[in-house]
């Protein structure tokens, strides 16, 4: 949807005009050292990393990670152009990917600097500053259309700016070549179609034209080719494509003080954006029922872990259904993790995604909406609430026109949810929050009416390994578990746990030994 947008007022006499976006992005992007980032954000970076790794291992265990191979060659290759893209691929498609607000930043601010350390050159502190570069770089540009048509994974212009950032950190390149390798990347954004998305395997391509281009913008800017630097604000640029409602202040609001990896959340399990809080309360159901029959299942959740659900609905086949379809819905997952204790790679793959056991349970589930798990939702930084408060009255109204009027009216500072008291986890003040206390609640209650005659139920606001106070303590415990569940080794965990310290010589041969 294009917006219109009052021609820009000329600048106070005598004063320069503001540079572009983009220019202003990159000379800070590009001038970024190790020395200025803050520990708490090299920490999290470090987990990035490792939580990204185990991810690529999950795609590479699945069956279909066989044909991407076989496709694009394997992600250990000589060329990083390509095995930035094979990384990328890998590690995105099954929904294991770490978020942030905003964006699904990994499979390209973490796989290109991967691919280019790989390749030899860098130490553990500048694969360390390639991946908050771009982490930075690629988030601020999608919160900037976070209130337009596309978000989450269909967002693939995030790796763009990934890509290209990624790539220029770990090349330590000139501030220029990144204003023209942005500007040259950004000419011709991908807008993905969701019928191809979700119906068909689509989906396990998604983030691959994102990195090619990004990687040819990147020889184009080497080889003195520019684009126009103006090319997110302009009237006819990107913004006014694919936002609503653009917020292009967000781009270089407080660089190097306010941290968008601040707000990362890590994915400990395959499956939609919805649906982790719901399997979380399943697998502790299943400890707590035993092996008494299951004969109902109701699952209250947001708005946005129905909508989900709806996007996917029309593609459910039972055991047919598309890869991507199924990673969407929550009926499935929570029949399997309560029948199981547990949802794994394996349990989209053949033979359990055919075991009619777990269908017969899905098809029993009832799914519906509580209005203060939307509050909750709403109240978030992530995944688009900071969005929606920091665009005012403009956000409220994408936001009604997106879900309805009433649902909206839930992001109302002091609209009690369902007329009674907010329940949100982190009491979010209507100006927005600070991104080191910022949280992603995505809540969920799961009840169990039991053959015997009991009912359990357990809730959960903020999913493990969520954004929130939990995952702050504990991420670097949370992706190693996630490191070593998809078959890694302890002593490479370790050893990537203390990345900042790695030499130059010994990193690529660690990161080796984390994709074998």
């Amino acid at each position: 949807m294009a917006v219109s947008r009052e021609p820009a007022a000329d600048p106070p006499h005598g004063e320069p005009p503001d540079p572009p976006l983009i220019t202003t992005l990159a000379r800070w992007a590009a001038g970024l050292r190790f020395e200025q980032i803050p520990p708490r954000i090299v920490e999290l970076a470090t987990s990035q990393v490792l939580a990204q790794l185990a991810a690529i291992r999950a795609g590479l265990r699945h069956s279909a990670g066989s044909a991407l191979v076989a496709a694009f060659g394997p992600p250990r290759q000589p060329d990083p152009r390509r095995a930035a893209a094979v990384l990328g691929v890998l590690g995105s498609w099954l929904n294991l990917d770490d978020t942030a607000y905003a964006g699904h930043l990994a499979p390209s601010t973490v796989a290109v600097p991967l691919a280019y350390a790989r390749s030899g050159g860098l130490d553990g502190r500048a694969l360390l500053t390639a991946v908050v570069a771009a982490n930075e770089c690629a988030a601020r540009i999608t919160a900037a259309a976070t209130l337009g048509p596309l978000r989450g994974q269909s967002a693939l212009h995030t790796h763009l700016a990934g890509a290209v950032a990624g790539r220029l950190s770990s090349e330590g390149a000139p501030g220029d070549r990144w204003v023209a390798a942005l500007s040259l990347a950004f000419a011709a954004p991908p807008w993905p179609m969701m019928h191809a998305f979700l119906g068909g395997d689509a989906k396990l391509l998604h983030v691959l034209p994102s990195i090619r281009t990004a990687m040819d913008a990147c020889d184009a800017a080497a080889a003195g080719l520019t684009g126009v630097p103006d090319i997110l604000e302009h009237p006819r640029g990107f913004l006014g494509r694919f936002a609503t409602v653009p917020l292009p202040e967000v781009v270089t609001d407080e660089l190097g003080r306010r941290w968008h990896t601040d707000t990362l959340s890590f994915k400990l399990r395959p499956g939609g954006p919805g649906v982790d809080a719901a399997v979380d309360c399943a697998i502790e159901l299943h400890r707590r029922i035993g092996g008494t029959p299951i004969d109902s299942v109701e699952v209250a959740a947001s708005a946005y872990t129905l909508y989900a659900g709806q996007q996917a609905a029309p593609y459910l086949a039972g055991p047919d259904t598309p890869l991507s379809a199924l990673l969407l819905d929550t009926t499935y997952p929570v029949a399997t993790a309560l029948l199981t204790g547990d949802l794994t790679v394996a349990d989209f793959d053949t033979p359990a995604v055919r075991d009619p056991a777990r269908w017969a349970l899905a098809a029993r589930i009832r799914q519906l909406h509580d209005p203060a798990m939307s509050r909750e939702l709403f109240c978030s930084v992530a995944p688009f609430g900071g969005a929606v408060r920091r665009a005012g009255e403009r956000g409220v109204a994408w936001l009604r026109e997106f879900v309805g009027p009433e649902l909206a009216a839930l992001a109302e500072p002091d609209r009690p949810a369902g007329g009674g008291r907010s329940t949100a986890h982190d009491g979010v003040p209507p100006e927005g929050q600070r991104f080191e206390e910022s949280g992603k609640a995505t809540p969920a209650r799961v009840t169990v009416g039991l053959a015997d005659g009991r009912s359990l139920s357990e809730t959960r606001s903020v999913p493990l390994g969520a954004a929130g106070p939990q995952t702050r303590r504990q991420h670097r415990e949370l992706v190693r578990g996630k490191f070593l569940a998809q078959g890694g080794s302890g002593p490479v965990a370790d050893a990537l746990g203390g990345l900042a310290g790695v030499a130059a010589d010994r990193l690529p041969h660690l990161i080796d030994a984390a994709l074998r």
